[in-house]
This record gives structure tokens, C-alpha cells and sequence, in this order.
């Protein structure tokens, strides 16, 4: 089962960071939640279990500035189609606060200059660290992207594997969503925009 959402580029909305979390009040949390699901928080296994988690979250969470994308000059490239795939990071739905899987292609037109090609793993990793759904993410790097090369020539495909749909509700484990953000010549050139779809396909794992 796979559903497709494919979005036009629209413009961004600023949200603000995570504020700082609270520890040992979230280990508190934790400890309480495990009693209430008739858990003995001070078992063996589970004594330092609200701290790992409370840890955890706050690594998470952790505010964080985008990274900064480095550009390199190239006179020559003109138009050129650069795909950058096979990246994959775990993020949190938001309306379940489940796990999910996230696959991420991002595609942009070269025009006298490039992006260094391992921004695309940060600035895929930073907008996962949050409570997300998968289509506003799709958009998040889009139109950072967008304002790295200073045009809306950019596209980003992303396959999702949701544990939210995987292990309950439905509970259908080959389920996946598929979303794009397209803006600028992708939107208006459907061969180029046939172009990207066709290596971003090509460039997906099985997950």
C-alpha cells in the first residue's frame, strides 16, 4: 500500500524551536507513566530506565540552528540536474508520537555554483529532530534548500515508513507514504521534473 502527496512550492512558515527540556522532570513523567501501565519503575531493568528516556528526548529536542550549506563556485554548470539520495533519518509523528522512517532525494538545478554534498545529510537530520509529519517536512527542506541557491529550482522526494500505521490502527507493515515538494522549473518543466522523479526512484532502498 502506498499513498503519494505532491505539493507546490508555497512560502515558509517560521516555527519556533523546542524549548529546553526539563530532565528530571521528564524522568519524573516517565516513572509515573510506567506505574500507571502497571510497571515497578524501581525493578531491576527498569531503575535507570525514565533517566535513559528523559535523555533521550532531550538529545532529541535539543534547539539547534540549521547547519550552515557551504556553495562552491563552478563558472561552467549551467542547468545541471544534481540528485542527492539515499539518505535516511528517524523522526517523530507528531499525532502519535510514534517512530517514522523517513527516505529523503533532494534534487536542485547547478547554475554557476554547487552545494556541498553533505549539507543535504545534515539538513535532513535537523528537520527530523523534531515532532513532525512527513509533508511538512518534505517542504522544511525544500525551501531551505530554496534559500541556500537562492531559487526556487529545487525538489525533494521522501518515502516514509510509519510505525504509527505498522503497529497499530491498521496495522499494514508494507504501507508507504510518498511525498514531493516541487517549486520553480520542476513545477513548470515536466521533463525535468520526470527526470528527478525517475532518479529518485531509482535511488530508494527497500525499508
Amino acid at each position: 500500500m502506498t499513498s503519494t502527496t505532491v505539493t507546490p512550492a508555497a512560502p515558509a512558515v517560521p516555527r519556533q524551536p523546542a524549548p529546553g527540556i526539563n530532565t528530571g522532570r521528564v524522568a519524573d513523567l516517565i516513572g509515573q507513566l510506567l506505574v500507571e501501565l502497571g510497571e515497578d519503575p524501581r525493578r531491576e531493568g527498569l531503575t535507570e530506565t525514565p533517566k535513559r528516556v528523559a535523555a533521550w528526548w532531550s538529545d532529541f529536542l535539543a534547539p539547534a540552528s540549521a547547519p550552515a550549506v557551504t556553495s562552491f563556485t563552478e563558472s561552467h554548470l549551467a542547468g545541471q540536474l544534481v540528485v542527492v539520495g539515499g539518505m535516511s533519518v528517524w523522526s517523530l509523528c507528531e499525532h502519535h508520537m510514534i517512530p517514522m522512517n523517513l527516505q529523503v532525494t533532494a534534487g536542485y538545478l547547478a547554475e554557476g555554483e554547487v552545494v556541498g554534498l553533505s549539507k543535504f545529510g545534515r539538513v535532513a537530520r535537523h528537520f527530523a529532530g523534531r515532532l513532525q509529519v512527513q509533508e511538512r517536512y518534505t517542504r522544511e527542506i525544500a525551501e531551505h534548500l530554496a534559500g541556500v541557491i537562492g531559487r526556487e529550482d529545487v525538489a525533494v522526494a521522501v518515502r516514509g515508513l510509519h510505525l504509527c500505521m505498522s503497529m497499530r490502527g491498521v496495522r499494514m507493515e508494507e504501507a508507504r507514504t510518498t511525498t514531493v515538494h516541487a517549486g520553480g522549473r520542476f513545477v513548470t518543466d515536466p521533463v525535468l521534473s520526470q527526470q528527478f522523479l525517475t532518479v529518485a526512484a531509482g535511488q530508494r532502498r527497500v525499508c
